[in-house]
């Protein structure tokens, strides 16, 4: 039985580092059984049909072995990123940020195991004063004025040792990926 996956690559495409084209990750992954890949955007995701259970380890040591660099892998089945989908309150948007800071800025943080647990939030440092924070199995969703965006639990955590733990995500990305699976 086959199902589709959704392919997350953390730290790829960064400023000029790990360049993780987007023909060689679709070689890659259809080299190791996927079928029906898709890479949307260049910052390392890609939904795919495999025939079996897919282990993030699997994937992450092919493309260790094309790539000559280790790149932290998140590969979910189709049904884990629909619930986390489903769990993005309607309202919740990623603005396009401006001069005055208005609008939001709303975040999918996929968790790597270690951290998958409800107790992440509270390491993060969630401020509920300043910003909406949901736990769901995978994942954290936040949601904050681009005015507090500075001063957020996920604009706090990056160089701190969890961040290397989650790959993150806006919610606009996040719906199309969802969206992706379902083609």
């Amino acid at each position: 039985m086959s199902d589709r996956y959704l392919v997350l690559l953390r730290g790829v495409n960064v400023g000029g580092n790990k360049k993780v084209p987007k023909k060689e990750l679709q070689a890659v992954l259809e080299s190791i059984g996927f079928t029906d890949v898709t890479v949307y955007i260049n910052s390392g995701n890609a939904v795919g049909t495999h025939t079996g259970l897919v282990a993030a380890g699997e994937v992450q040591s092919a493309l260790t072995a094309h790539f000559g660099f280790e790149v932290p892998t998140l590969v979910l089945p189709s049904a884990k990123v629909r619930a986390i989908t489903a769990a993005i309150p309607e309202h919740w948007t990623n603005d396009s940020p401006n001069p005055d800071k208005t609008g939001y800025q709303s975040n999918v943080a996929y968790l790597f195991d270690d951290v998958n647990t409800p107790d992440v939030l509270e390491m993060l440092g969630h401020d509920p004063a300043i910003e909406n924070m949901i736990y769901v199995d995978g994942a954290v969703i936040q949601s904050i004025s681009r005015a507090n965006q500075a001063r957020g639990a996920l604009a706090k955590v990056i160089g701190r040792k969890l961040y290397a733990h989650m790959t993150v995500r806006n919610v606009n990305t996040a719906r199309k990926l969802a969206e992706l699976l379902d083609l």
